[in-house]
């Protein structure tokens, strides 16, 4: 077996972001947090994934410190995944990748699930991403800076 490659001590963020979530079943994983999934079964019942597929994701997302797994919330012995802080923090990359599967993968009038606002009950704006004067950018308007190392007399 091909050994994976690892990108946890890139200069990059997005290879970092990425060798942390590992695969498309944690990011489906993190989703189902999202949208109230707690215990094993329930994740294992929405996604149909094997149950040691599944385990092995749950054990990395909670290394990874994107779940944690706390008392079950019914008093019962079982055990249940939240999403911590780091793993809320993952919410606007949800966003961004359903609203780009339904500008991309959907007909117009396709049906298909959709996320709204609860007090509103109407759905999300698509997101934008935002220069630090609030003018909307594209990746024609940025360029990335390289980390290396300082420059001479730079502190």
């Amino acid at each position: 077996m091909v050994a994976r490659t690892r990108f946890d001590d890139s200069d990059c963020p997005v290879a970092r972001s990425v060798d942390a979530i590992g695969d498309w079943w944690s990011l489906l994983i993190v989703r189902d947090a999202f949208d109230g999934s707690r215990r094993f079964g329930e994740f294992q019942r929405g996604l149909g994934v094997a149950k040691n597929i599944l385990t092995a994701r749950l054990r990395a997302l909670v290394a990874g410190g994107v779940l944690e797994t706390v008392p079950a919330s019914d008093g019962s012995a079982y055990r249940e995944y939240v999403l911590t802080a780091k793993g809320e923090a993952l919410f606007p990359v949800v966003v961004a990748l359903r609203q780009w599967g339904e500008q991309h993968f959907f007909e117009p009038g396709e049906p298909h699930s959709e996320l709204v606002d609860r007090r509103r009950e109407q759905p999300l704006r698509d997101l934008e991403v935002r220069a630090s004067d609030g003018r909307r950018v594209t990746p024609g308007d940025t360029t990335v800076r390289k980390a290396g190392p300082a420059a001479p007399g730079g502190g």
